[in-house]
């Protein structure tokens, strides 16, 4: 008995959630986002915590951890997490254009794997640049082209995604497809190895541009604990360019995403 009153309590309560949140998206689901994609990108002033885990493929550096203080705002025009923001600089129902600024967690110092020592550190930096975006009824497609604005690596990447967010019930997934295209500059700098860092380990490697494709997918729920859990799950296939490097072992790596926010 005791269990079908917390079964039927859970229940009401994850229902009691979801219409309150459906009332709430409503006049946000005509303005030709989505009904869907505006019940897991709600505006307003959101708080909460992020966790990135990502599958390095240097040799002796398996993981890379990333806690994210998921602190923002998403605007119709100006959307802004922590380090990451977004200015619209035209816009209509269906298509916006974009100012970008964005950190790039990328890099490494001699400490971190055996593969490494003796090197210099290559360090992460922050990208600026410009966005498209296309979004109708729930299908999105985005492109960017950012750049190095502390002159670490010097160059810049080019990206493009498509995907579609589809719902069960108050449970919400995106699954999408992209590709990255990097130039020799950035490549060589976090892959290459420069004539002083030549070892009985790492020959001299100068990293070309490379095109890499990506396939992943998102959950999100807006019923737990009153705000938006965020799960993502992407996985990289890398240019040959940047597997043959010296300091690589594997072709492919998977980044996993994890957050959990509220509104204010």
């Amino acid at each position: 008995m005791i269990n079908k009153i917390i079964i039927f309590t859970l229940f009401f309560w994850l229902s009691a959630n979801a219409i309150a949140f459906q009332e709430e998206v409503n006049q946000e689901a005509n303005r030709g986002r989505g009904e869907n994609r505006s019940k897991v990108e709600p505006y307003g002033f959101i708080y909460g915590l992020g966790l990135s885990l990502n599958n390095e493929i240097y040799k002796g550096y398996d993981r890379r951890f990333i806690p994210l203080p998921v602190i923002g705002y998403r605007g119709e025009t100006f959307t802004i997490y922590g380090p990451f923001a977004s200015y619209d600089v035209y816009e209509t129902d269906s298509i916006e254009i974009s100012l970008k600024l964005a950190p790039r967690f990328a890099g490494f110092d001699e400490d971190d794997s055996f593969i490494f020592a003796g090197m210099a550190e290559r360090k992460f930096s922050m990208d600026a640049g410009l966005g498209f975006r296309w979004q109708k009824d729930d299908w999105r497609f985005d492109t960017q082209a950012v750049f190095d604005v502390l002159g670490r690596y010097n160059g810049y990447e080019l990206t493009a995604s498509f995907g579609k967010v589809f719902s069960y019930g108050p449970f919400f997934f995106e699954p999408n497809i992209g590709l990255s295209y990097v130039d020799d500059k950035m490549a060589d700098y976090y892959y290459g190895v420069r004539a002083n860092e030549v070892s009985a380990q790492r020959s001299f490697y100068q990293a070309g541009s490379a095109l890499n494709p990506t396939l992943g997918v998102s959950f999100f729920t807006p019923v737990l604990l009153g705000g938006i859990t965020r799960m993502g799950i992407k996985k990289t296939w890398f240019a040959d360019s940047i597997v043959d490097s010296p300091l690589t072992d594997e072709s492919s790596r998977i980044d996993i995403f994890f957050a959990y926010s509220r509104r204010f």
